[in-house]
């Protein structure tokens, strides 16, 4: 536990790895949080013991109040939008707290502009959870305005181990059978790639295997999932792709997995890899971004060429046909993630980076 007085501060409106891992830090440094008031957390936080305030995304006063009145000497905030809020809800407060951000996405364009530059020489940390973003940071924050940066891995805890029998049972209750089961966690929108492993079961089932998906996680559209399940009755598969939709069992579910998959374009990080390795799962994931610095390919999983569903396709049906290399990579999987990525040593070192003088 910090002994400086931090808030964890997270005012998007989504549901997914950000937005979790601040609930995640919140609860283990046991610091206030603040979230949006028209978002999705405060489940997360209602009928528990940690404190939380509700903000709109444009409530500076709000924000400042809260500091002063509880004498915060650090935020620590992960939505890159939350930067402009932060920085002038310090300016205003009396305390003046000490601003460090976990930059989670890529930087891609210069911040020398006025506005950027004004913001920047207000931060007073950034923590990259890839040693990626943080060469990226180094590349587009000019140096006289740029803060102090340092790589922190976000962390995964170690989930409960289900049994043989209960895998069955949960198997067969979602329509698994004994098909080779192919997971994918997250978003269901574009970006994080659902539809490649459609295309990729389509092209197993062609060559011969008895090949399903679990796409686990919630719709950012509607719109956009109703496309896909009318595309997968057209071509034949539905009952060969489950959607779970949202739940807080998604490393239950993972376990129920042969495979997970990582197929977004160019992921920052990549949580659910490292959740699915402290599962024991085997991994693969696109070559490009964070899986590059989580999995050693043909060591703890697989690589493949980023959308190519042809690659995905062959790597699939190399760990399809043979299971001990694929208990391999998932033995080699959890236990680095269970030196490097555990969540407690993770959150350790967080809580010496917000404690050390800025």
């Amino acid at each position: 536990m910090a002994t400086k007085k931090i808030l964890e501060l997270c005012l998007s409106p989504d549901l997914g790895g950000l937005e979790l891992y601040m609930v995640r830090a919140s609860h283990s440094l046991k610091t206030i949080s603040v979230i949006n008031k028209n978002g999705k957390l405060e489940s997360y936080y209602q009928n528990t013991d940690y404190p939380y305030f509700k903000i709109g995304r444009l409530d500076i006063l709000k924000l400042s109040q809260i500091i002063d009145e509880n004498d915060i000497d650090v935020v620590h905030l992960h939505w890159t939008k939350d930067i402009p809020i932060a920085v002038l809800a310090k300016l205003l407060s009396r305390k003046k707290p000490k601003l460090v951000q976990t930059r989670n996405m890529t930087m891609t364009r210069f911040k020398d502009d006025f506005y950027h530059r004004f913001l920047y020489k207000n931060m007073d940390r950034m923590l990259a959870v890839t040693q990626q973003v943080k060469e990226q940071i180094e590349k587009f924050v000019p140096a006289d305005i740029r803060p102090k940066i340092e790589v922190l891995y976000m962390g995964a805890e170690q989930p409960p181990i289900i049994s043989t029998e209960e895998k069955k049972i949960r198997r067969e209750q979602l329509g698994l059978a004994n098909s080779f089961t192919v997971g994918i966690v997250g978003r269901i929108e574009p970006e994080k790639g659902q539809y490649i492993l459609i295309d990729t079961i389509e092209k197993l089932i062609h060559r011969g295997i008895d090949a399903r998906a679990l796409v686990v996680g919630h719709a950012m559209n509607k719109e956009y999932l109703e496309v896909l399940q009318k595309d997968i009755v057209i071509r034949g598969l539905k009952e060969r792709i489950i959607f779970t939709g949202f739940t807080r069992e998604a490393q239950i579910l993972m376990q129920l997995c042969d495979v997970m998959v990582l197929a977004t374009k160019n992921e920052t990080f990549g949580l659910v890899l490292i959740e699915a390795m402290m599962c024991g799962v085997c991994v693969i994931a696109s070559d490009s971004g964070g899986p590059l610095e989580i999995i050693e390919n043909e060591v703890n999983g697989l690589h493949f060429k980023t959308f190519d569903r042809d690659d995905l396709a062959d790597k699939l049906e190399i760990l399809e046909r043979d299971g001990e290399k694929r208990s391999t990579f998932a033995h080699a999987g959890q236990q680095k993630a269970r030196e490097v990525f555990e969540s407690t040593k993770q959150f350790q070192k967080l809580t010496n980076l917000l404690e050390e003088d800025m």
